[in-house]
């Protein structure tokens, strides 16, 4: 999903980039921002080849994925094997963010269903970027149900309510086609 400015071309969970978005990426300012450390999909690539800033959320913890699935630690080993190229310090820089967090490319980050799975706000497009606390799996936007143990539908729905009160004219799902401020009512009643 991309959203540009005069110096800027941003990229939200970036995923086969059609080549025209790349050409004018590379007459900006790119930046990769990801709703979830999961959303990884092309980001490597593009900030990589085109030397872009990166934004995302910190991958789970050996301790988030035992309380998430319920395995052993043994199992979670070092954590989520998510974003582990941006972990080693090396010539990529990343800038961590989590709800509550105003990102210096004019980006809010909101609590979604996960500490690491956010809905963003771009106030200046009255747009919400939503990673996978919002989806349309064919049945319109709604309020994905695929929750980890321990947090009810209800919580979810309390996290994001907040939501309400923007001014939102275009919800941009990460699964599914955009929609409405009407659509997002619905999913958050």
């Amino acid at each position: 999903m991309p959203s540009t400015t005069a110096s800027a071309c941003s990229c939200f969970d970036p995923l086969a980039v059609p080549d025209a978005l790349l050409a004018l990426a590379r007459e900006r300012e790119l930046i990769v921002v990801l709703t979830a450390p999961w959303h990884e999909r092309d980001a490597r690539t593009l900030v990589e080849r085109l030397d872009a800033s990166m934004f995302a959320p910190r991958p789970d913890t050996a301790q988030d994925l035992i309380d998430k699935y319920g395995i052993t630690a043994e199992q979670a080993g070092g954590g989520s094997p998510d974003l582990t190229w941006l972990r080693g310090g090396g010539a990529v820089t990343v800038s961590w963010y989590g709800p509550g967090d105003r990102l210096p490319i004019g980006i809010e980050a909101y609590a979604g269903r996960e500490h690491n799975d956010l809905v963003l706000w771009i106030e200046s497009v009255g747009a919400l970027v939503a990673g996978d606390s919002l989806v349309d799996f064919g049945g319109g936007l709604a309020l994905n149900e695929l929750l980890r143990g321990g947090v009810t539908r209800e919580q979810v729905l309390e996290r994001l309510r907040p939501l309400l009160s923007l001014p939102v004219e275009v919800v941009l799902p990460a699964h599914g086609a955009s929609t409405n401020r009407a659509a997002l009512g619905r999913a958050l009643s």
